[in-house]
């Protein structure tokens, strides 16, 4: 049973030969651009502060809890040990980031608290930890595409059958779309199987999205012809990001997400005006760094 952390598990691809830097893309960015290309520029080319929220950082916790619960021995896998496992998980948070402990309250934090632990139960509905065995979790990979694009993101759990048939199994704290919007969410679990058919060409058998929100599993099975499709549409969503980086045409694009955002007193679909943009952006290609907000993406 694998036991290493995040920064110990990592699959790359080979190293990049050509002179320029790889352009990249993960699944939280691209999922950006598409919402809103004066998004991705805020988050990814100014990368401009976020404050930290409640929920996000719920989604932060529980799959730390989720993810150390396997180091356990199977039968210890008990949702009362998971639940045992949040108050040390939010320390050490905190301690990576003071600024989370600015959120709440004394009894605000313990009502957050709760709302984790009433998450970590309801998996234990929707999965038998005593039966699995992971054979990755935390998988940070980057998988370098023929054109030079590089795929990057953090699968939370990849689980490899006796037969060699693999799962890929996301978490979500969030609640499941609604009929008709689950393309959007696919399309991340679509973008972790392109990457690990190019690392390991093995096109996983399942992909699998857990809501913890309200307990519902999608299941997709992809096939070659999809990840192909995925491949193409990732191509000219980095073509249309390099677009925008040399002409410099961010272009917000409102929606009823806007009032999620975090960068409105910058937008000027309300009035404000986004910063210069920095010099170094002229000069390459946007490198993206591995958010832990990778890990903690609402769904």
């Amino acid at each position: 049973m694998p036991t290493e952390t995040p920064e110990q598990t990592v699959e790359q691809a080979p190293a990049q030969t050509a002179e320029k830097p790889a352009r990249s893309l993960s699944p939280s960015r691209a999922s950006d651009f598409q919402q809103c290309p004066l998004l991705y520029r805020f988050r990814t080319v100014d990368r401009l502060p976020e404050p930290p929220s409640p929920a996000a950082a719920r989604g932060t916790l529980v799959h730390a809890a989720l993810e150390r619960l396997f180091d356990l021995p199977a039968a210890e896998r008990t949702a009362r040990a998971a639940q045992g496992l949040l108050p040390g998980q939010w320390a050490r948070l905190q301690e990576e980031e003071p600024e989370l402990a600015q959120m709440f309250s004394g009894e605000e934090e313990r009502e957050w608290l709760a709302s984790a632990a009433a998450l970590v139960s309801r998996w234990f509905t929707l999965e038998d930890p005593t039966r699995l065995e992971p054979a990755e979790r935390e998988l940070r990979v980057e998988a370098l595409l023929e054109s030079g694009l590089l795929l990057r993101g953090i699968i939370d759990r990849v689980d490899v059958a006796p037969n060699g048939m693999v799962r890929v199994v996301d978490y979500k704290t969030g609640r499941s779309p609604g009929e008709g919007f689950e393309g959007k969410a696919l399309f991340q679990m679509r973008f972790y199987a392109l990457a690990v058919w190019r690392l390991r060409g093995v096109v996983p058998a399942l992909l699998q999205l857990v809501y913890l929100g309200d307990g519902v599993v999608l299941r997709l099975e992809p096939t070659e012809a999809d990840l192909l499709a995925t491949e193409r549409k990732l191509e000219a969503l980095s073509e249309a990001v390099e677009r925008a980086r040399r002409s410099g045409d961010w272009r917000p694009r409102r929606s009823k997400l806007c009032g999620w955002c975090a960068h409105q007193a910058l937008c000027p679909e309300f009035g404000g005006t986004p910063p210069p943009l920095p010099d170094r952006v002229q000069q390459a290609p946007v490198q993206l760094p591995v958010e832990p907000a990778e890990v903690a993406a609402i769904g």
